[in-house]
Order: structure tokens, then C-alpha cells, then sequence
């Protein structure tokens, strides 16, 4: 149909066998602390970062000190790294630093005050410019990108395995998790979407139901808001 070779889809009529959507399970705060308390220290704060920001892998191995406000508190989401074979390399490194993230613009995350405080620790610690790798693959300035590959065999995986957590947690589920307690605190969907950088809101509504306890608290939150309106009249 692209080259115009046949004027007709003949598989549109076609109807698709169902697929049964089977239920995301993601981290608990709990199992946070858990694993948390488990990775080793010199990735204790990219880890934190993750799970306060929801960046993706490229993004969050591509921040540098100049993307942190530390007057806003706040993280900008600038540029993202993506690893790939030196043989498809357009340049023949492995890693490849791009402008702009997975959505094509840049966004700022707000943080907490302890994050920031970690993370001006982390830059004074290693002497760090501001244009030098936060996480880089060696706890040094001017450090090349860190390998997701690695990270997961040498750390990441141990981690989980020592936790002592049921499934086999990946790190791509810390973004999953921010944004699950975002929407299981109350947060609205339009916000969390913007945060995480999805490009459609019905990415963003995929977190709606991947804590045991969501539907609790969605339960809990209209009988407050009942309630409010009861004592308002």
C-alpha cells in the first residue's frame, strides 16, 4: 500500500484474536526501602533519582551538574544517551549523546530538597563540572556514560536477588513506580504524564492500577471528597 502496488489493505477487515491484559506488578515503598538498602552505595543516589524523577535509562546517565536547579529544586530532562553496537554506530562509539529525550523536548522535574542536597554532595565528592557525567561508569570527572548492560548484571540484578523482592524487578520499574504512587497519591493524569514525558495520555493512564492498594485509596479519596462537600453545606 506504501508504493501504491495495491490500492487496498486486504487484512483490514481481519478481526485480531483478544489478548488478555495481564495485571503490571510494580514496586511497593516497601520493597523500595528493601532494595534500596541493598545497591551499593555509589549508585544509591543515581537509584534515588530515578525514583523521584521517573527518567528513562538514556536520561538518566546523560544528566550533568548543569541540569540541576538547585533555587527551583528541580531536574531538567536535556539530552539522553543511547547505547548501541559500535558496528551500527554512526560515529563508532557505543554511546551516543542526543539533544533532546525520547519526546523531542526537553522537561523539569521538580525534586525534594533531599534529593538535591544528595546530589550536591555527589558533584562535591567527585569534583565535578558542569558539564561532566553525574553517573558516570567511573566514580571520576570527566567519566564516560554508564552501560545499562552492566548495570544490571554486576548490580542492579544482585540487588534484587539480596532485597529478598518476589518478582524480578528490572530498573526500568523504578520509572513505573513514580509513576503509580504519583497517581496512587492523588496526583492528576495530565501532570504525571508531563513529568514522565509520555507523548499520549493513554501511556500515562497505564499506572492507574498497578498497586495492590489503588483501588483503596481511589475509594478513599471520593468518600473525602463527599465528605467535603457534606460539611461545606
Amino acid at each position: 500500500m506504501a508504493d501504491r502496488i495495491i490500492p487496498f489493505n486486504p487484512c483490514a477487515a481481519t478481526d485480531l484474536p483478544k489478548v488478555i491484559t495481564t495485571r503490571t506488578r510494580t514496586l511497593t515503598p516497601d520493597e523500595y526501602t528493601q532494595l534500596l538498602a541493598q545497591i551499593p552505595p555509589r549508585f544509591t543516589v543515581m537509584v534515588m533519582t530515578v525514583i523521584e524523577t521517573g527518567m528513562r535509562w538514556g536520561e538518566l546517565v546523560a544528566l550533568r551538574p548543569r541540569h540541576v536547579d538547585t533555587e527551583a529544586r528541580a531536574v531538567t530532562v536535556q539530552d539522553t544517551i543511547v547505547e548501541v553496537s559500535t558496528k551500527d554506530s554512526p560515529t563508532g562509539c557505543r554511546m551516543i549523546v542526543k539533544r533532546y529525550p525520547k519526546d523531542d523536548e526537553p522537561r523539569t522535574v521538580t525534586v525534594s530538597q533531599d534529593l538535591i542536597d544528595a546530589l550536591l554532595v555527589r558533584i562535591d565528592d567527585l569534583g565535578l563540572g558542569p558539564d561532566d557525567l553525574l553517573f558516570p561508569s567511573r566514580e571520576t570527572a570527566g567519566g564516560t556514560p554508564l552501560s545499562r548492560g552492566t548495570f544490571n548484571t554486576r548490580y542492579w540484578r544482585p540487588a534484587v536477588q539480596r532485597s529478598g523482592i518476589d518478582f524480578p524487578a528490572r530498573m526500568h520499574d523504578r520509572r513505573h513506580a513514580h509513576a503509580s504512587w504519583l497517581l496512587a497519591g492523588g496526583a492528576d493524569l495530565l501532570s504525571v504524564m508531563e513529568r514522565m514525558g509520555h507523548a499520549q495520555i493513554q501511556t500515562t493512564q497505564t499506572y492507574l492500577h498497578t498497586l495492590d492498594d489503588a483501588d483503596q485509596r481511589a475509594l478513599a479519596a471520593f468518600h473525602a471528597t463527599r465528605a467535603r462537600a457534606r460539611a461545606s453545606r
